[in-house]
């Protein structure tokens, strides 16, 4: 599965621009979304690396999942397709990479996403033979110098197509079968996926993996809590009782059965439309613990003035007459969503620890404040975060800049302001396939809502 098709009309007719639904009264809706795509992806490289197949059940399956498998593939993995109980496409059965399944020569497309440009690269080491990597045109200006150094670092031969040491894609990683491991300084502060890319394949090192951080905070502190627990669960042991160190013993990959979670992050901009409605949303088969950011949902949507309950595993969030700005910490990728709501808060906001959002999909603080500030909002950046102040929106286009996350945040500023349009809500499937449909899905439940024609025009109840 790849990008989505592009959202057209009753005579279908492409729109340039997908009319965001105008919540003309309280939403009032149960929703389930896709399995996590953190979970899924980590979840691949491992049952790729394991010592005999594995299962995924109820994986997500979205452009991200879809270049995760097919790298996979290109480095000798067999992945099936097989039926599952899940509502959204059927289970993967993973074999081992097979070394001389693979070509010697492979190329990588990572798209857009940042585990398969992060994560397969180190993997891409243990096999005998050259590995082009490369991406959307995006993806060659996200940040890939640390897990490039890394590589080298560790003995592994990583080349510009052109010659010379590469700083992002394209990049060819030259394997030869084993990678000895060892100690290994990195300065993941650009983003803990480098600690993640790393940590997923220590085990399978000669002699493991000894990764210290130096420099400036990892972010996303949770997601390495994610890789590590996923770690844990396959057999592999890792000490991190020291901060900044995280030491992965060699030894085998234990093959595994395991049902995804779904994918909290994504609940989000669900969760979100009961505020921006004052409505309530449920989502059933809320973890009671989880790893995934996204359980900071709780939270931070009950400091914005919504009632939150969690219930026999069904999250309920019931919004409250105004939503309540605030300070928001380290949301990480929670933050579009965030920065949205904020928006249509009646107090001023301020979202910090988010400085290395600069150098996901996009640059989402420039873009959040570009988006917010186009529909007449008041926001700004500072040197790591939003501030984000009331202000009266009215109608207008919100771009995407191909990111997902940007894409719904301009659904949820839409649930409120008429007239709201979204630039390439296409951009979705990177984690979400077919979000329009699951979005009017969820104010169908309640009757229909009023769709905002091309030209309206309106302004914000918030």
């Amino acid at each position: 599965m790849t990008a989505a098709a592009a959202v057209r009309d009753d005579s279908g007719m492409p729109l340039p621009h997908w009319p965001a639904p105008f919540a003309s009264r309280p939403v009032d809706a149960t929703v389930t979304v896709p399995g996590s795509k953190s979970l899924t992806n980590r979840f691949l490289v491992l049952a790729a690396l394991a010592d005999g197949p594995s299962r995924l059940r109820a994986p997500l399956h979205s452009r991200d999942s879809a270049l995760m498998i097919e790298a996979l593939r290109q480095l000798g993995a067999t992945i099936t397709e097989v039926p599952g109980d899940g509502a959204f496409g059927p289970d993967l059965e993973v074999v081992p990479l097979d070394p001389d399944a693979a070509s010697p020569l492979t190329r990588i497309d990572c798209g857009l996403a940042g585990t398969v440009m992060r994560f397969v690269p180190p993997l891409a080491a243990l096999r005998n033979g050259e590995s082009v990597f490369d991406g959307d045109p995006h993806a060659r200006k996200r940040p890939m110098g640390t897990i490039i150094e890394a590589l080298i670092a560790l003995g592994v031969a990583v080349s510009a197509e052109g010659g010379g040491t590469p700083s992002s894609l394209p990049f060819v990683v030259e394997g030869t079968g084993e990678v000895r491991g060892g100690h290994l300084v990195i300065d993941a502060s650009a983003s803990s996926q480098f600690v993640s890319a790393l940590l997923l394949v220590g085990a399978r090192f000669t002699e493991g993996l000894h990764l210290e951080h130096v420099g400036k905070p990892v972010p996303s502190l949770d997601h390495i809590n994610m890789t590590v627990a996923v770690l844990r669960g396959a057999g592999v042991a890792v000490d991190d009782s020291v901060p900044n160190h995280w030491v992965v013993s060699p030894g085998p990959i234990r093959a595994f059965d395991q049902r995804i979670e779904q994918d909290l992050s994504n609940a989000g901009p669900f969760l979100a439309a009961a505020l921006a409605s004052r409505g309530t949303v449920r989502i059933p088969g809320w973890p009671d613990e989880t790893q995934q950011v996204g359980d900071l949902w709780r939270s931070i949507l009950a400091a914005m003035g919504a009632e939150v309950t969690l219930h026999d595993g069904v999250l309920t969030v019931t919004g409250g007459p105004h939503i309540k700005g605030g300070d928001f910490a380290d949301t990480s990728e929670l933050a579009p969503t965030v920065a949205a709501l904020c928006a249509l808060a009646t107090g001023p906001s301020r979202l910090s620890g988010i400085a290395h959002l600069r150098g996901h999909e996009t640059d989402r603080l420039a873009a959040l404040v570009t988006e917010i500030n186009r529909l007449g909002g008041d926001a700004e950046e500072t040197s790591d975060g939003l501030v984000i102040r009331p202000a009266q929106l009215h109608a207008g286009v919100v771009h995407s800049y191909a990111d997902h996350r940007m894409a719904t945040a301009g659904a949820i500023l839409g649930l409120a302001v008429e007239g709201v349009q979204v630039e390439d809500i296409g951009t979705t499937a990177k984690t979400m396939p077919d979000f329009p449909r699951l979005w009017a899905d969820m104010l169908a439940q309640n009757g229909p809502a009023e769709t905002v024609s091309e030209g309206s025009s309106g302004g914000a109840e918030h």
